[in-house]
């Protein structure tokens, strides 16, 4: 069925929100708290712990596009409120483990709440807005995953010091189920009913093993290296089994995802930059902490403080850029912004030092990238599902968030490599700076061919 869009659609965007926030929180408290997490199970190597980090990734990252198909045919509430459900048992499961298998277990079970509450809690939120303010809204969604970055490593080093790593995941609940209870009121059901509710199988299970294989390729290459036969295999697995989830989608009369999405030029574009630019964010998100604490020897909770200033300013910024876009279109804040991201690592491959030098220093750099973030990250998102019906908005926008996943998976298995050693130099860190500075730049010349500006009516 399909009912109309509410007269308000705030409600509709404080419960969808909600949920995006716990997703994106969720990540950056697990990172402050992973060396707790080592501790309560000194049992296990480091090895066997990186998997409660790694299953999730796979999982996300291969469930986002077949979850964001069923939001839109099965209807978006019913797999938002479901997906939120999943998340939180989840969350208390992870939270009550006992052992490195159940934890695991657990954040598969919650990856797999986490992919389909994403694409419904965006499909939700665009089917609330009319088309002149569904820029502002999505920005402001956007906005809410920076504010879960700015408050995630301070709160979560924080809260694990004092109550333990199990916090980390207890932290999801009260707001969770806030969002779950309200949810059942406030959102109205949508689904797209000339499409075919039936799932395509054979077409899911081939778009999960390809991304699942290349997740898992540069997962295991933060180990074993790029060189290695075992992480080359997986790749070239991965890419074979997605080419054959490209044929058999150009054969089937309803695909688990429809390739003419890409028939529009600004969505594959819009795509190719997100992901580029998710891999420059992974690099600078996860440098951070390591030149903090190893070239300045920050504590964790120092460390957190330090970094939150830049993803405190992706709020209003991204307030700002969603109006900008509703009037003008994306192009010049993906632009201007990716450039802007580019003066950030400059800035920092310049002057950062072995010396501590947080205002003069730091904080500018945290101001110009968090300036950035706000400009192009909620931008991209709006960008990609600018030109979609509204039938797409579920299957355009989870596409969209699973290229950026794989850029971040990407983006951390390259900070990993670069200065994830005992022993990171600058030089090192310079390195990671140039490489954060020359995927902006690619950035900013890929979507020069973007255009979402408002088509005129008449």
């Amino acid at each position: 069925m399909t009912i109309a869009r509410p007269t308000s659609p705030w409600g509709v965007f404080f419960v969808a929100s909600i949920a995006v926030f716990l997703v994106s929180i969720d990540t950056t408290v697990l990172f402050a708290a992973f060396g707790a997490l080592r501790a309560g199970f000194p049992e296990s190597s480091a090895a066997d712990m990186s998997w409660v980090l790694n299953a999730y990734t796979i999982v996300y990252a291969a469930l986002l596009v077949p979850a964001g198909k069923l939001s839109d045919t099965h209807g978006r509430k019913r797999i938002f409120q479901l997906g939120l459900m999943l998340f939180l048992v989840a969350s208390a499961a992870c939270g009550f483990a006992t052992g490195v298998g159940m934890l695991v277990a657990a954040r598969v079970l919650q990856a797999v709440g986490a992919a389909l509450l994403v694409p419904s809690s965006l499909a939700l939120i665009l089917g609330a807005f009319s088309i002149e303010r569904r820029a502002v809204g999505v920005s402001l969604w956007g906005a809410v995953g920076g504010l879960a970055g700015a408050l995630g490593p301070s709160v979560g080093s924080v809260l694990v010091d004092l109550l333990g790593w199990r916090w980390a995941f207890f932290i999801n609940l009260p707001l969770g189920l806030v969002a779950w209870w309200y949810g059942r009121s406030r959102l109205t059901e949508w689904r797209n009913v000339n499409a075919n509710a039936s799932i395509d199988l054979p077409g899911t299970a081939l778009l999960m093993a390809g991304v699942g294989a290349l997740a898992f390729g540069i997962v295991q290459s933060e180990v074993l290296g790029w060189r290695s036969p075992v992480v080359v295999g997986w790749m070239l697995v991965g890419l074979g089994v997605l080419l054959a989830f490209v044929t058999w989608a150009r054969h089937t009369p309803h695909p688990a995802l429809d390739l003419s999405l890409f028939a529009d030029r600004t969505y594959r574009y819009v795509n190719v930059a997100t992901l580029a630019f998710g891999i420059a964010f992974a690099m600078m998100f996860f440098g951070t902490f390591f030149f903090l604490i190893q070239i300045w020897h920050y504590s964790l909770p120092k460390a957190g403080l330090a970094v939150s200033p830049g993803p405190l300013l992706v709020v209003p910024i991204a307030i700002m850029a969603g109006r900008w876009a509703a009037r003008i279109g994306h192009r010049s804040l993906l632009v201007g912004g990716s450039i802007l991201f580019a003066a950030g690592g400059l800035w920092l491959y310049l002057l950062a030092g072995e010396a501590p030098d947080f205002l003069g220093i730091w904080l500018p750099a945290m101001i110009v990238t968090g300036v950035a973030v706000g400009m192009v990250l909620p931008s991209l998102s709006g960008a990609a599902v600018a030109r979609l019906a509204a039938e797409r908005f579920g299957v355009g926008s989870a596409v969209n968030q699973s290229v950026r996943q794989m850029g971040a998976v990407l983006g951390v298995s390259a900070t990993v490599a670069i200065v994830g050693h005992n022993a990171p130099r600058l030089a090192d860190f310079q390195l990671l700076y140039a490489a954060q500075i020359g995927l902006a730049i690619l950035t900013a010349l890929i979507c020069l061919r973007v255009d979402t500006r408002p088509r005129v009516r008449v």
